[in-house]
């Protein structure tokens, strides 16, 4: 047995053993909110070390930093409310074909899990990121997977976590041995992962061979759609095409929202202020030196196919991104559909122009995404275009950009393959608890043996649905 795969069985043994001990939810949220704090009072450490490794700035690293410590918050919030675990209680029915006895159900945590971090967010999708914290807010122990492009701020995060968690709780993994021995190990009841599609695909395909397979909850790719109607390009293009280079050039477009194929009218104001806009953006620093490869061949993957234009932006620098802007028409586009479909990491975003006859086409050729947003003029109905754009979209928006994804009860951040590995989860908002939750049923339980949340009167005073 290697070093890696001893370090991971030992993590998933002592996560295991930590996993027999129940937890209440007001020792869960209180977790939670002790690591806020820690976070908080780290926070200059934590951004010098993030600031050094991802070349990000300060400014958004300590954003990112204020932003994890509100997850965190939140989780301890939603834990404290319990309607999470969706308490039902059946009253026994001697009447009914056939008869009803007590039945009381609720959701338990499934035992040790799996997190894989994300490289472009350091802090918030990271080591005590997002599924980390809903996973511990559920009652999950944790091995997380760090992600090589910031091991020295992993490491760092993952001594905050372990000083404020119980022993086995939280465990903090590296290399790439190491994050396959992880999905692998039996201990390990499901996994969480934010990365590429090829990385997360050889990932799920290793959970779904184990002997007993595990849910593999994958964020892999997205190509996150604009529609521009014609009307919209008409009344507000040139701040259409303004806020489009905004947000893909933001934080050198390193977002898994990033709104990387955008349909606009032929001919119209958005391309002409789309291509001044570029001339101001920045170009970036990639986090790793392979994702700047990637950017680089991607980009001149674009600019081999016939009838497509690749404008690109300043390069202020030796080793940084210049953003690109990819202009066709809708007939190359469809002629070469998956290549335009294929996500491109960093700063760049595909514009297609089209003639009215042609959006149908366009809209029909595309693949699920998180997100898909559609610019109108103000009260023009797009209930059609909504009605399409909403089958293939996890978030649909109106009149603005996906990139920022606001923690919420309402927030869904999901969508079909190859947008995730399963649409009717999300890694983000309340419910991204239920990836690491499964039902049980009492029937006819005594009191003593049910959990509090179903016991008579409810003591504990959370939603519960009673008949």
């Amino acid at each position: 047995m290697s070093a890696a795969v001893e370090t991971v069985d030992a993590a998933a043994t002592a996560a295991t053993v930590a996993s027999r001990s129940v937890t209440t939810r007001a020792e869960r949220a209180g977790w939670l909110e002790a690591l806020a704090l820690e976070l908080e009072a780290d926070r200059t450490e934590l951004v010098r070390i993030a600031a050094a490794e991802t070349g990000l700035s300060d400014t958004r690293l300590d954003g990112e930093v204020t932003r994890t410590a509100s997850q965190l918050r939140f989780f301890a919030g939603v834990v404290r409310e319990g309607g999470y675990l969706e308490a039902t209680l059946d009253s026994p029915d001697p009447a009914l074909i056939p008869p009803r006895p007590d039945l009381r159900r609720m959701l338990r945590p499934l035992g040790p899990v799996a997190v894989y971090t994300a490289s472009n967010f350091p802090f918030a999708f990271s080591v005590l990121g997002n599924d980390t914290a809903s996973a511990l807010a559920a009652g999950c122990p944790v091995v997380v997977k760090a992600h090589p492009g910031h091991p020295e701020l992993s490491r760092r995060t993952a001594e905050i976590a372990q000083s404020v968690l119980p022993a086995g709780m939280f465990t903090l993994v590296e290399g790439m041995e190491a994050g396959v021995a992880l999905v692998q190990h039996p201990a390990i009841t499901a996994a969480g992962f934010t990365g590429s599609e090829r990385g997360g695909r050889a990932l799920f395909d290793l959970a779904s061979a184990r002997p007993k397979p595990i849910p593999f909850y994958g964020e892999l790719g997205s190509i996150n759609p604009v529609v521009v109607t014609a009307d919209a390009a008409a009344v507000r293009g040139p701040e259409i095409g303004a806020g489009l280079v905004a947000s893909f050039t933001r934080d050198a477009g390193q977002y898994c929202t990033k709104p990387g194929l955008v349909f606009v009218p032929a001919g119209g104001a958005v391309e002409d202020a789309a291509r001044e806009a570029l001339r101001a953006a920045p170009s970036s620093r990639q986090l790793t030196p392979g994702m700047t490869a990637a950017f680089s061949t991607g980009v001149e993957a674009f600019g081999e196919v016939p009838d497509v234009e690749v404008v690109r932006g300043p390069a202020t620098a030796d080793g940084v991104s210049a953003p690109a802007l990819v202009l066709t028409d809708a007939r190359t586009f469809l002629a070469q559909a998956d290549t335009f479909l294929a996500e491109c990491f960093g700063p760049v975003s595909v514009l297609v122009r089209y003639r009215d006859t042609e959006l149908d086409a366009l809209v029909a050729a595309l693949e699920p995404s998180l997100t898909a947003t559609i610019h109108r003029a103000p009260g023009e109905d797009v209930s059609a275009l909504a009605g399409a754009l909403g089958c293939i979209a996890g978030r649909l928006l109106f009149d603005g950009w996906p990139t920022g994804v606001a923690i919420g009860w309402a927030q869904h951040h999901g969508g079909s393959w190859p947008a995730t590995t399963a649409s009717i989860h999300t890694s983000v908002g309340a419910t991204a608890i239920r990836r690491w939750l499964t039902p049980i049923a009492y029937q006819d339980a005594p009191q003593e043996v049910l959990p509090p949340e179903l016991r008579d009167g409810n003591p504990l005073g959370i939603p519960r649905r009673e008949s």
